[in-house]
């Protein structure tokens, strides 16, 4: 079978808590489940949220105290791996017989991360990427990722990669994902500009494979300390979910100003057609000429080494 559905939920972290988002999720169950996809793919922070707009209270050599509790705020909706919030998103991908691939952001002891977590249909997180460069600001309160979490995930058909916001502008990242042999590219992404979607079709079309971009939708800000810089008649986020061909064509979306489903057949064989004449690398890549080593080890901050 060369022919199976893929999709991506374009949703928004509830303000109220990490529980109230799961309820958002969850109110998309039967949606999910007539959907019938192989693998469904959930936007950058859904678990956790994406601060746009916040500044935790810091300068360049300056920090406050209400920062610091903003930032605490913030660490406390953060999910655990063994949490109750991914359990929940576990028994809803066994009930619908869906692969998922969901945006978080993970406390690690007091450490936060920007992440995707795998999730199989038979309801197991199975891998986990965390980003390895958070975008400007954003490193204030994320964590590098490193070289131990590049997955790739395989389902029924699929040979699934992740890629998170801006580290698809990373050239050599995506030649790593696509030398393991990626054939759907999984975004997860806040990014809602219209540069964002040539940059999803132009991935696509480099990497000869399937590409699902999920983003947030969330309305204008309230409560957030942004209402007087921000017209109350524009999103906070608009979203932008799309599917693009190994062609770089647009199969689905993009979805603009509202939640909701989007959804695509996709056929394999239109990889291979793809590649006949462009296969990043297989026969258009140049191993004499370049060559990139990576270091997939796990950077821990101890090493202990035990005399005999």
């Amino acid at each position: 079978m060369t022919k199976t559905k893929v999709g991506a939920l374009q949703i928004g972290s509830a303000i109220a808590s990490k529980q109230a988002t799961v309820s958002k999720i969850l109110s998309y169950e039967q949606h999910i489940a007539d959907a019938n996809c192989e693998v469904i793919v959930m936007p950058e922070a859904l678990l956790g949220g994406y601060p746009k707009g916040q500044d935790f209270g810091t300068k360049v050599g300056f920090r406050t105290d209400s920062g610091r509790e903003d930032f605490l705020a913030y660490w406390e909706q953060a999910v655990d791996l063994d949490g109750p919030e991914l359990k929940q998103m576990c028994q809803l991908a066994k009930r619908t017989h869906t692969q998922f691939v969901i945006g978080i952001i993970e406390r690690r002891h007091s450490s936060l991360y920007c992440a995707t977590v795998f999730i199989s249909p038979e309801g197991e997180l199975t891998n986990i990427h965390r980003k390895l460069m958070p975008t400007a600001s954003e490193r204030l309160i994320w964590a590098q990722g490193d070289g131990s979490t590049l997955p790739v995930v395989a389902t029924k058909t699929l040979k699934l990669g992740s890629a998170i916001c801006w580290e698809n502008y990373m050239p050599l990242l995506r030649t790593t994902m696509y030398a393991k042999g990626v054939n759907t590219w999984c975004i997860s992404t806040v990014d809602d500009r219209d540069i964002w979607q040539a940059s999803m079709r132009h991935i696509a079309y480099e990497g000869r494979m399937f590409l699902i971009s999920a983003c947030q939708f969330l309305e204008a800000p309230q409560n957030l300390g942004l209402e007087a810089d921000w017209p109350q008649d524009k999103p906070l986020i608009r979203g932008g979910s799309v599917i693009v061909s190994p062609m770089g064509e647009v199969l689905a979306g993009p979805l603009y100003g509202e939640e909701g489903l989007i959804c695509a057949e996709i056929d394999l064989d239109d990889i291979v057609k793809a590649r006949y004449d462009f296969d990043v690398s297989g026969h258009y890549a140049r191993p004499d000429v370049f060559q990139l080593h990576v270091d997939e080890s796990e950077k821990r901050p101890l090493s202990q080494k035990k005399e005999p």
